[in-house]
């Protein structure tokens, strides 16, 4: 079995814990009303008034008038992460963090030692609210897509296990916005062929759904069946790694999306420092609100996993090889690929001052963070957005 463990407003969550007087009050973490910022988290309370993550802030306060707007603490919620993953440790090795705030874990072989996933669940959405005093929301079930259907069923801290022989039972009453991929467009043509739910989708005939959307009607088509191969492959075994964030509404705007493709950019390095990991292709993918998905990656000629020289070659990416006018996107993602471990990697025929800057930089940074968790070191243009978009896959 799989679990997939999800935060409940993260970001607001951990500002609500740390100042009691925000208690049960609608709190708005991300940029302020007054620039350019986007809607990073909203509590419950917030979401009550249509509040939603990447929402721009002004449009937030025009709805929720009385919320209290804070900006985010990055390096802070980086450090409690990790204290939720040394959660995750206690009852299996096999972990794939998807962002600061969600991850799968793999149950396999763990069973006897915890019990089944029913009970592992259980156990590590208490440890979290024992020990951290946040709320979390877990679904199980025999594979990726179903445990992350389950965990956002239900929430905040919902929990829901899907038996083997119980998927399409669960699957069939659901809406059919709940399947991966299907945003407001693709749900207009669904809904012209009499399909609302995912039951009924499921009955349709693969090949007319192949005439409407191409190869992503046989991705529709399977996930209806509740396929889905895909295994949680931890940090150090993957081939890629990367973040995604799907957003509440589809975003055009340039900065805003630069924005998110930095912080995306800023994780994605992380990760593969804590690994020691050096890669050297780097990938931004973009899916357009009308479905269309597009990859884009450039090779650098040293494997790296220093943020500034990733960010320089991502926003070239985005800068160079979109389209001058943005379509409305709803998927964001940043990865990078063929990696180098530790000291395997060559060293540097010449010194690049530059370079040994920056990966100092970013060690005394992670550092910091590690030990203090002290925002005071985020990027300048570090993002205002997405604690709550949905991260599908990070890998």
């Amino acid at each position: 079995m799989i679990l997939h463990v999800d935060m409940d407003a993260f970001y607001a969550s951990v500002e609500q814990r740390d100042r009691p007087e925000l208690q049960g009050r609608p709190v708005i973490v991300g940029g302020t009303p007054e620039g350019r910022g986007v809607v990073a988290a909203a509590s419950y309370e917030a979401r009550t008034f249509g509040v939603h993550s990447a929402m721009p802030a002004a449009t937030a306060r025009r709805l929720c008038p009385q919320a209290v707007f804070l900006r985010g603490r990055i390096g802070y919620y980086a450090e409690i992460s990790r204290q939720i993953r040394e959660i995750f440790g206690r009852y299996t090795p096999t972990i794939e963090p998807l962002s600061l705030d969600e991850a799968f874990l793999d149950l396999a072989g763990t069973e006897k030692l915890f019990g089944p996933a029913e009970i592992v669940g259980r156990k590590i959405q208490s440890d979290i609210d024992r020990e951290l005093r946040l709320p979390s929301s877990v679904g199980g079930a025999p594979n990726k897509f179903i445990a992350k259907i389950a965990s956002d069923l239900r929430k905040p801290r919902g929990f829901v296990i899907v038996p083997p022989d119980e998927i399409q039972s669960f699957l069939d009453p659901l809406e059919i916005k709940r399947l991966w991929g299907v945003g407001q467009v693709s749900q207009r043509v669904l809904q012209k062929l009499g399909v609302r739910t995912i039951g009924e989708l499921r009955r349709l005939d693969v090949t007319l759904l192949q005439e409407h959307f191409g190869k992503q009607g046989d991705h529709l088509w399977r996930l209806s069946h509740g396929i889905d191969e895909r295994t949680v492959i931890p940090d150090h075994l993957a081939k890629s790694i990367s973040h995604e964030t799907t957003f509440a509404t589809d975003i055009s705007d340039r900065d805003v999306l630069r924005a998110c493709l930095l912080e995306l950019t800023d994780q994605v390095a992380r990760r593969m420092r804590r690994q020691s990991i050096c890669g050297k292709t780097v990938s931004i993918k973009v899916r357009f609100a009308d479905f269309q998905t597009v990859t884009r990656s450039l090779t650098i000629p040293e494997p790296t996993n220093v943020t500034q020289e990733l960010w320089e070659t991502a926003a070239l990416l985005f800068s160079t090889k979109l389209p001058v006018k943005l379509r409305p996107i709803r998927l964001l993602g940043m990865g990078v690929s063929g990696f180098q471990h530790g000291s395997a990697h060559q060293g540097r025929l010449f010194t690049d001052p530059t370079h040994e800057r920056q990966s100092r930089l970013d060690r005394a940074r992670d550092a910091i963070r590690d030990k203090f968790g002290n925002a005071a070191l985020g990027r300048g243009a570090s993002v205002e957005k997405h604690d709550d978009a949905d991260p599908q896959q990070g890998s």
